[in-house]
């Protein structure tokens, strides 16, 4: 039987906002005189840590860094590395098959008040602290922006405590793609966000343990207008994704902030494992919609509130539509974990197919904290193979309209 397409796959080749403009000898723009743009271009090949740091201090916009393959010492730490609109400085593998890598440091590469920068095809693991920090130097009225993070392999940081694969801070105008995040800090993020805004992760890979207490992608300190898309998390942490969190006053982002995270859109993502796959989290306004949940080990989802000074709303105003939830009774506490001094009344839960794995009559026993409109209950989604993990639907699945959709034909997508 065939299958559709996209259910549990990986959006690979998302195309960013930011594109890199490479001049190389009979490729340069009619429209321009080549020593034109010479001028606002240039590549310089390194294969040293002394090289690379060299080179990267003297970057100008324009500049692309290019890093041959070997292992390189972490603890690389940049500060006030600017592009520009058209021209950003581009750090790369000189050969995407086989990238460099950073080991060890404190934090494997640390940018401090970057603006148009672009991260490609490198890997960083075992620093003891974060993998990759990128912050705003400690001024919040002047936000790290227009950053690009592609084809990362980040792993094994930490790996205890609150290490964060990537950790950003103040920064906006982002997309994090096609990366591949494994094993980060016991108590830390694979993708941790304070005050981050305009941001969106595709495509990307996050693989740990379901019983830490980890995060794979996590938004909060006032992060906004951040949308999650097309990723696969596995064991991704308790909190594969935590929509909010609790965050120190001191580091919010707009200072005045309200709320934990507002306007984040968790879709077309693929959840495998964990103890929550989402939680909302002092969290105002939030969509969920369009994933493929399969076995939560003890909640589909949460609504918590953690931040409780007066100037905090209560987790409110969430959405939860259209997601194929697979689950088994023996597993789960409960469908929804409701915290104190939240306002679940104000959730919306529409068009979910449920079914629970070991005993499809109890699929539509959910007590949920509002009536759900349009679910769906009881009958077999018909994945691909579930031993393997493929959860595409096959194509004579009952489910029409729930779960992971499937690519559009647009080659940009795919």
């Amino acid at each position: 039987m065939a299958n559709r397409s996209g259910g549990g796959s990986i959006l690979m080749g998302f195309a960013p906002a930011v594109l890199v403009t490479l001049v190389t000898a009979g490729c340069v723009s009619s429209s321009l005189r080549a020593d034109d743009q010479a001028a606002k271009q240039s590549t310089v090949t390194v294969d040293s840590r002394e090289g690379l740091i060299d080179a990267v201090r003297r970057a100008a916009p324009g500049t692309t860094v290019r890093i041959a393959p070997g292992m390189y010492r972490g603890g690389l730490s940049f500060d006030r590395l600017r592009g520009e609109q058209g021209r950003p400085v581009v750090i790369a593998a000189l050969d995407e098959n086989e990238p460099p890598v950073f080991e060890g440091g404190g934090s494997g590469i640390h940018l401090r008040r970057p603006v148009h920068v672009e991260l490609r095809n490198l890997v960083i693991q075992k620093a003891a602290g974060n993998g990759l920090n990128i912050d705003h130097g400690g001024d919040s009225s002047q936000p790290a922006h227009h950053i690009v993070l592609d084809g990362l392999q980040i792993r094994d940081i930490g790996p205890a405590g609150n290490c964060d694969a990537i950790k950003l801070s103040g920064v906006d105008a982002f997309t994090v793609t096609d990366c591949v995040i494994e094993r980060w800090g016991d108590n830390g993020s694979a993708i941790d966000m304070v005050g981050c805004h305009q941001g969106r992760i595709a495509g990307c890979t996050f693989t740990y343990r379901g019983d830490l207490a980890a995060n794979g992608v996590q938004t909060k300190g006032g992060s906004s207008d951040v949308v999650i898309s097309r990723c696969r998390f596995e064991n991704a942490g308790s909190r594969a994704v935590n929509i909010g969190g609790s965050t120190g006053t001191a580091f919010f982002r707009p200072p005045d902030a309200g709320y934990e995270a507002k306007d984040i859109t968790v879709e077309d993502c693929t959840f495998i494992g964990s103890a929550a796959p989402i939680c909302f989290v002092g969290v105002d306004e939030a969509v969920v919609q369009h994933n493929t949940i399969y076995r939560p080990s003890r909640w589909v989802l949460r609504i918590l509130q953690e931040s409780h000074q007066d100037r905090f709303v209560p987790a409110r105003n969430g959405v939860f539509r259209n997601n194929l939830v697979a689950f088994r009774a023996g597993e789960i506490r409960e469908t929804v974990n409701i915290g104190g001094g939240t306002t679940p009344e104000t959730f919306t839960f529409a068009g979910n197919h449920w079914y629970c794995l070991d005993d499809p009559g109890r699929s539509d026993r959910l007590r949920l904290p509002v009536p759900e409109t349009g679910g769906t209950y009881g009958e077999d989604p018909a994945f691909v193979d579930e031993s393997t993990h493929d959860l595409r639907l096959m194509d004579d699945s009952p489910v029409d309209n729930a779960g992971v959709r499937t690519l559009a034909a647009d080659p940009e997508q795919k």
